[in-house]
């Protein structure tokens, strides 16, 4: 009988946490690489532009022109900050219109003087806010998708953390998408999915694990070109090699980018991305 007792008080065994969470937590990690981290340690000569020519300067969001083994090019990026001070003013990484106009004017630099461009993703997804809404975010996010489409030099774009929904995709229609591989790319965040779908957002791992959002799934589905291996745990164990992991296939790609045709990379570019995401119905 006390036998039969105690067994029936015995603590469940945990259940495993889902590799999916596990690679989300790591992409949240508060000491992990940010884009300016890796700008930083990539790119020399880094001269900031600022404004969008229309209504401000988004602190969530920079831009400018620097150098990439010597040859001239421009890097892009949005920005989460470190203490809860500048997290606080960058809105924690979550761009305004003004920040994806003021992008969309560093693009258009970048092709006038047929320069690389390489973009760095680190979004939780665009600000919502209703000022945001009040200035157009749907309106800016869909023009730069489509004028990154036809961008006539070549683009990288490299999700380093978080990639959330258009916020993410309106610096990542590229001729190379890139993702880290402790990153996650996806249309909404695990809350935010679970709070929809179950009406809870505590079921966030099951979500986690049916957005299929990790780097080994969203290259599967076509979404990104390639996965970049990070240092053991991830890329804040050892932020120097994290970087050189990086720039290796960086040079590989943008040298490949370069050998084509303006035409034929335009053309790829078109077919890859009319190609993710296809539906196919059996009969």
């Amino acid at each position: 009988m006390a036998e039969n007792i105690s067994a029936k008080n015995a603590p469940k065994p945990a259940t495993p946490v889902p590799e999916a969470w596990v690679k989300t937590e790591l992409a949240r990690h508060p000491q992990r690489c940010y884009p300016m981290d890796f700008i930083q340690a990539l790119f020399t000569g880094f001269s900031e532009i600022h404004g969008d020519r229309h209504f401000a300067d988004d602190p969530a969001m920079t831009a400018g022109m620097a150098r990439f083994h010597g040859q001239p090019v421009m890097v892009i990026a949005n920005l989460k900050g470190r203490t809860v001070k500048e997290r606080v003013a960058r809105k924690f990484g979550s761009p305004d219109p003004e920040g994806y106009r003021k992008a969309l004017r560093a693009m258009k630099i970048a092709e006038k003087f047929h320069r690389p461009i390489f973009t760095f993703i680190d979004c939780a997804g665009a600000n919502p806010g209703l000022g945001a809404e009040e200035r157009g975010q749907a309106e800016a996010i869909a023009r730069n998708l489509l004028e990154m489409s036809r961008l006539r030099v070549p683009t990288i774009a490299t999700i380093t953390g978080e990639g959330g929904s258009g916020g993410a995709l309106a610096l990542a229609v590229a001729d190379r998408v890139l993702i880290l591989e402790n990153a996650i790319y996806s249309v909404i965040s695990p809350e935010g999915c679970a709070s929809i779908m179950w009406k809870d957002a505590s079921r966030r791992q099951d979500a986690a694990v049916a957005l299929r959002y990790t780097a080994d799934d969203v290259k599967r589905l076509g979404c990104v070109d390639e996965i970049i291996s990070e240092p053991e745990g991830g890329t804040q164990n050892d932020p120097i090699l994290a970087a050189k992991l990086l720039d290796e296939r960086l040079v590989a790609h943008l040298d490949a980018l370069q050998r084509l045709p303006t035409d034929d990379m335009l053309a790829a570019r078109y077919q890859k991305f009319r190609n993710i995401a296809q539906l196919y119905t059996v009969a």
